[in-house]
């Protein structure tokens, strides 16, 4: 193995290793633990994230029936955005921090089936691990499964059409994709617990002021192992991403 692969290697590890580390005491909530949401809020939040994940399985049906030499690269991006998203940092405000992990099936599938994916990793999570939970996992759902994706692959698209520079695509494209949807989930909170003094917009500031502390560094860190992944992607996975570029081409 050159000697480049094993750099790319120890880096891949020793981001991971971080952020395990990066997660202190285990903490009895994750994404918008289970009912914390005012009743009306959660089914809002459902009826908003039913359209898009019903679009990610009309996606995903569609390229499993085309493409079935993909489903091995699917499900390191499902396993992938579990992972990641199971790594927490306990916040004050009900929620907490953690990589989203979604920027990668993003770049690769598309945001519609991260719709899709991101959803089931929040139901496992919710059922197996007690992190987050059902009544509110639309809300949870349309922030890291919907926003986060949407964001990723804009980002990436944009920035490697004018630029040509992949790597830094992928780059902001992941930690964009991750802080944009924790940006979502203050505006969430936000809308559904106005602050006494200064309503929704104070109450923003207060969520996304907590969040933004722990979230920044876990977005950068995330931004520069979803770099090595897609690195390691192109160097054993080179034929798989050959068809996933000429089915973005001809969408």
């Amino acid at each position: 193995m050159k000697k480049h692969k094993w750099w790319n290697l120890a880096l891949m590890a020793g981001l991971s290793c971080y952020l395990v580390a990066a997660s202190p005491a285990p903490a009895h909530a994750m994404h918008i633990m289970e009912g914390f949401l005012p009743v009306g809020w959660a089914i809002f939040w459902w009826l908003v994230y039913l359209p898009f994940l019903f679009w990610g399985m009309r996606s995903l049906s569609k390229l499993a029936r085309q493409h079935p030499e993909t489903k091995l690269l699917l499900a390191l991006a499902g396993a992938f955005a579990f992972v990641l998203s199971a790594l927490k940092i306990p916040s004050v405000t009900g929620s907490c921090s953690h990589p989203t992990g979604t920027g990668l099936g993003a770049i690769l599938f598309g945001p519609a089936a991260m719709s899709v994916l991101g959803g089931l990793v929040l139901l496992f999570q919710a059922l197996l691990l007690a992190h987050g939970g059902l009544t509110t996992l639309g809300a949870s759902g349309f922030a890291m499964a919907v926003v986060g994706p949407f964001v990723a692959y804009s980002v990436y698209r944009a920035i490697a059409r004018f630029t040509g520079k992949q790597t830094l695509a992928i780059f902001l494209a992941a930690a964009l994709g991750n802080f944009l949807a924790y940006v979502s989930t203050s505006v969430q909170l936000a809308l559904a617990f106005p602050a006494p003094n200064g309503g929704i917009l104070a109450s923003f500031v207060k969520f996304a002021g907590i969040f933004a502390v722990t979230q920044i560094p876990l977005a950068i860190s995330e931004g520069f192992l979803t770099v090595l992944v897609w690195n390691w992607l192109q160097t054993y996975n080179r034929q798989e991403l050959e068809v996933l570029k000429s089915i973005a081409q001809e969408s």
